[in-house]
């Protein structure tokens, strides 16, 4: 199958898949979701929103949030692990957004690098996820899918990103970023994968990847 036909047959099955596409992490606006996407490196989406109901529940603005010690937010925020680094990240962050954004998150990706703990991929979720912007977030999930769908040579994430672009047309960049990855939890798993019981990789690969 041309690599065209590839791109063509994965829009229209994730989209007859996935029709409507809600965001994994519970959030309320920017600010709660920028702190759901920083505690969800390298954990799992379920855990993360097991934990911010009551992260939130003690400060679910950057005002409230720069008040708390760092040692309560880490003993809240543990079971994500990683949480030395992520709870002084988010009492980081929250002050820098009190003191130079005026309570606000930014709607800028190079504001939202220049935070502890928001590399690009997180400030990609945010401005794609709290404001609209076309953009893709690569997790492991697309990175691994566009290299077994043949639309990326999967060397890195930054050309994944870029692949990901050039395949696919502005407009759907976030919807179908979510799609992708409902897909691949669902169907396309990391371990034991089988092309040949893959509904999208059964009609691209002849041998389990």
């Amino acid at each position: 199958m041309k690599k065209a036909d590839r791109i063509k047959y994965v829009v229209e099955e994730l989209e007859l898949r996935y029709p409507t596409t809600p965001i994994p992490l519970d959030h309320k606006d920017p600010y709660t979701l920028l702190i759901a996407v920083l505690l969800s490196a390298q954990c799992t989406d379920e855990r993360v929103n097991k934990v911010t109901p009551t992260l939130f529940k003690l400060a679910d603005n950057p005002c409230d949030m720069a008040k708390q010690k760092v040692e309560k937010i880490k003993e809240i925020i543990r079971p994500c692990g990683l949480s030395p680094r992520k709870s002084q990240a988010i009492y980081d962050l929250s002050i820098i957004i009190n003191e130079q954004y005026n309570g606000i998150v930014p709607e800028s990706f190079e504001a939202l690098e220049s935070f502890p703990g928001v590399g690009h991929k997180t400030a990609s979720v945010v401005m794609a996820q709290a404001f609209g912007h076309p953009t893709v977030p690569v997790d492991t999930h697309i990175h691994r899918l566009m290299t077994r769908w043949k639309l990326s040579n999967g060397k890195s994430v930054e050309q994944t990103e870029k692949d990901f672009k050039k395949c696919f047309p502005k407009e759907l960049w976030n919807k179908l970023h979510l799609q992708i990855i409902f897909y691949g939890r669902e169907h396309c798993k990391a371990r034991q994968h089988e092309a040949s019981s893959c509904p999208i990789c059964s009609k691209f690969m002849s041998k389990k990847k």
